[in-house]
């Protein structure tokens, strides 16, 4: 018989050794590793390749859905959540495999059996639309990028402004600049209110801002406090003025 590799990331122990004693009657798993935090998890998928993950979506530090995002290959996922009746549906609507807390054996039996008839199929399609849907209904407080080997969790605090590059963002923060595959729009809707578009090009934090000058006969530009000057549009100005007091 060919077993399933079958790793657990679950920052809760009782919600890991639920898991473990259900999976026990499942002679088709094997279970190569439990992990209680999201970066110890992504170094796992990375190196061990699991089939299937139960993946905890509310983590501290690096989520469940931040995890995924930078996960080499995506395996199966079911999920183990206490989201609310929005993300549930969310979920559902993607067809994808969720245990909602607590669970029954009798529910992760059902979750488990759908993963069995996936495997063989790597379509990430329902996983990606699924965190577009959740993140559209959350803010911020926190980017993570992952640059080569390393992962970086970018407190808001620490960005300066975020630039536009085609389909990716490069973050420019206090300690360098790093790229990610993300909109400007996404941006644009999802930071808090310290954050505001000046420019088709330009998001940039409030605090980070010097002060306005003219930059030609009817344009303006900022400066922030480390010296660079970003242009602000025409129609963004008004708006800049407003959420400075200015």
């Amino acid at each position: 018989m060919t077993k399933h590799k079958t790793i657990i990331i679950e920052d809760e122990s009782l919600a890991r050794d639920l898991v473990k004693n259900y999976l026990s009657s499942h002679k088709e798993v094997e279970l190569i590793g439990e992990f209680s935090d999201g970066f110890s998890g992504l170094k796992a998928i990375n190196e061990l390749k699991p089939d299937i993950v139960f993946l905890d979506v509310q983590m501290p530090k690096l989520t469940g859905l931040e995890l995924l995002e930078l996960v080499d290959e995506l395996p199966h996922v079911i999920f183990t959540t206490a989201y609310d009746e929005y993300a549930i549906n969310a979920f559902d609507l993607n067809a994808i495999d969720y245990l909602l807390k607590p669970f029954s054996k009798e529910r992760f039996d059902k979750a488990l059996d759908k993963v069995f008839q996936k495997i063989g199929n790597n379509d990430s399609k329902g996983i990606n639309q699924l965190k577009t849907q959740i993140e559209e209904k959350s803010v911020l407080d926190k980017i993570v990028v992952k640059s080569n080997n390393n992962i970086h969790v970018i407190p808001l605090s620490e960005i300066n402004f975020i630039e536009s590059e085609d389909d990716y963002v490069m973050i420019h923060t206090t300690n360098g600049k790093h790229l990610k595959h993300q909109t400007m729009k996404f941006y644009e809707e999802n930071l808090n209110s310290m954050f505001i578009r000046i420019h088709r090009s330009y998001i940039v934090n409030i605090n980070s801002i010097n002060k306005i000058e003219k930059f030609g006969k009817d344009t303006y530009q900022v400066i922030l406090k480390n010296g660079a000057g970003l242009k602000v549009s025409r129609s963004r100005y008004q708006e800049l003025k407003k959420s400075l007091n200015f």
